[in-house]
Formats: structure tokens, C-alpha cells, sequence
């Protein structure tokens, strides 16, 4: 199954959720090893320290899609409305709705990860490009010649 598709029978199956939920605190399975039936080297004292083990760093149980999807989905239930059929509801209907999942998942959105514009012009007016801005943050269009200093109009502000 791949990680998208379980993440999506985590956040809309509660019976699938409670299986892996116990899954992942359940304590891990340790296979017992059986002695072999004769020892032919030596026999350690019992007060003998065993070796060290390596110690094998765990992959997180979660990915960061899978708790920012989780956070939509908690704060503005986000998967919920993209998921329900909405041909039977109203316009009225879908934008009142539209406007609590709006409002919920952009202050979870700002709460975790406070984005902010590029550049902070609105779009439409007429910009100009100098040669310290981050032109990795930026993607010009049109007749681009020499990126030192560009002018041009903004279409979207960007965000980060």
C-alpha cells in the first residue's frame, strides 16, 4: 500500500486508524532465538558484561505530508469537504462551508508555518527587480535579458 494511499485510510477510516494506531504502540516483536544444542567454544562466567549492541536509529513513524494533511484535516476537516460530493448542495451551501475551512485551515497554516508574501506588492503593479534580490524565490517570464536589474509586472506575489 503506498504512503499516500494509507495515510488516506488513516484520516478516513476509524476502524483502519484504531489497527494502526495499535500497531504503532504496540511494543515490537522479538523473535527468540533457541540455543544451539551443543556449545563447542568456550562457556562464559555468568558475571561476564555481553558485548555492546549497535543501536539502529528508528524511521520517523510519520511523515511531514502525512501531520500537515492530519493538521488540515483536524483544524478545518479540509480532507472531509474535499471528499463529500457537494452536486446536491447550493452555491449558498458550499461557500458558507467553504468560508469555516478557509478561515480554520489558514490560521493552522499560519500557527505551524507562518507564511509571508515574497514580495510584498500587490499583484498587478509594476515591480522592479534589483540585483540583490533572491532570484531563486523569484521566476521571471516574458523577455528576459539581463537579470542583473529586471522590471516587469508582478503576477503573484509568491509566499514563504
Amino acid at each position: 500500500m503506498g504512503r499516500i494511499s494509507l495515510a488516506w485510510q488513516i484520516l478516513t477510516s476509524g476502524a483502519f486508524a484504531a489497527r494502526v494506531a495499535t500497531l504503532l504502540t504496540a511494543p515490537p516483536a522479538v523473535a527468540a532465538l533457541a540455543p544451539p544444542a551443543t556449545s563447542p567454544g568456550p562457556v562464559k562466567p555468568p558475571g561476564a558484561a555481553a558485548p555492546p549492541r549497535s543501536v539502529v536509529s528508528a524511521k520517523p513513524l510519520r511523515s511531514d505530508a502525512v501531520t500537515l494533511l492530519a493538521g488540515l484535516q483536524r483544524e478545518g476537516r479540509l480532507i472531509d469537504f474535499l471528499k463529500e460530493p457537494i452536486e446536491a448542495y447550493s452555491d449558498a451551501q458550499v461557500g458558507a462551508a467553504v468560508r469555516d475551512i478557509h478561515r480554520d485551515c489558514g490560521g493552522m497554516l499560519e500557527r505551524q508555518f507562518a507564511i509571508r508574501p515574497v514580495l510584498d506588492q500587490a499583484e498587478g503593479s509594476n515591480v522592479t527587480i534589483g540585483a540583490s534580490a533572491q532570484h531563486g524565490r523569484i521566476k521571471l517570464t516574458g523577455k528576459v535579458g539581463d537579470t542583473a536589474q529586471c522590471s516587469g509586472t508582478l503576477v503573484h506575489h509568491g509566499w514563504l
